[in-house]
């Protein structure tokens, strides 16, 4: 059973009705085309009744883990995302999400919140010496020799 499913039937019987959560779950395999998800997910969100269903509306963070996409050292940083997702019975494929029976699973909104925002092309702080303006494009090599062990075939080619 998710550590992200919810017990609303005190919800549903009392239209307009309205309760805090805050969750943390393990989620496995979260991870986008260059950045992964590590470590719990944090949930904390207000659920409130509506006529159609329920209304999840709060913040989803997690630490993430990539690779600069300049200077190839790791990069680790926190994800907040606002969510405010309506999951009611007969849920409309991409808009809503299923309200099944008096439980509801925040598992799938977590899982699209944090992927749509993990980044495409992480980068490391200011201080990446790949994305100094002053240094030309390609020069690899500093004072101490290759940055990256990778790289080092490349910095004995002559141009």
């Amino acid at each position: 059973m998710s550590e992200l499913r919810i017990d609303v039937a005190d919800l549903l019987t009392h239209p307009g009705s309205r309760r805090d959560v805050a969750l943390a779950a393990e989620l496995d395999a979260l991870r986008g085309a260059s950045a992964a998800i590590t470590g719990p997910v944090q949930v904390r969100a207000s659920l409130e009744r509506v006529s159609d269903g329920i209304v999840v509306r709060g913040n989803v963070s997690a630490r993430w883990r990539a690779q600069c996409s300049n200077c190839l050292q790791q990069v680790e940083r926190e994800l907040t995302v606002h969510v405010d997702e309506l999951f009611e019975p007969s849920p409309v494929e991409g808009e809503t999400y299923p309200l099944e029976g008096h439980e509801l699973d925040l598992e799938q909104l977590v899982r699209d919140a944090l992927l749509l925002e993990l980044p495409l092309a992480p980068r490391c702080d200011r201080t990446c010496v790949a994305a100094d303006a002053s240094r030309p494009v390609g020069d690899i090599v500093d004072d101490d020799g290759p940055r990256d062990p990778r790289w080092a075939p490349l910095a004995e080619l002559e141009l």
